[in-house]
């Protein structure tokens, strides 16, 4: 489903503070705390929205967070995405156009861990012709209140 204008402005004032109370939302909007509530509601249940708490995975234990870029064989994109969404070590996959098929990042708690990762649980994974990998050494840029299509500023 679509969002409309009123939707946007709800979704941006989520993305700068998650536990905004719906009342203040409805204050700034001039709605009801009702009709946000419900609208927020709707929002998550369609999957147009998630609040979460986003963390700094260092400070949670992660020691190494990362970026792997895949080249896939063809016809094998499916059955590798599939094999992927189940380590848990992997927080992200995209597919992309490009010299690459695949973009995933990861997270891991040590050099061994991040061996077993990549030789042990992507290595094997039938149809990866390549795999880059790439460790983070820090986060210089990490936005999400950038607003809806919808939004005149992001």
């Amino acid at each position: 489903m679509a969002i409309d204008r009123i939707d946007s402005q709800i979704i941006c004032y989520l993305q700068k503070d998650g536990r905004m109370p719906f009342t203040k939302i409805a204050e700034e909007l001039k709605l009801s705390e009702a009709t946000v509530r419900s609208r927020t509601q709707r929002l998550i249940r369609e999957g147009i929205i998630n609040i979460v708490a986003v963390c700094e995975p260092r400070d949670l234990g992660f020691a190494l967070t990362g970026n792997i870029k895949l080249q896939i064989s063809p016809g094998k994109i499916k059955p590798v995405i599939g094999e992927l969404r189940k380590i848990r070590e992997i927080t992200y996959i995209a597919l992309l156009t490009g010299q690459s098929d695949v973009d995933l990042d990861f997270m891991v708690r040590s050099l061994d861990e991040l061996n077993t990762l990549v030789h042990d649980k992507i290595g094997p994974i039938d149809g990866i012709i390549k795999a880059e990998t790439s460790i983070i050494t820090s986060y210089e840029k990490e936005v999400f209140d950038y607003g809806t299509a919808l939004s005149s500023e992001p």
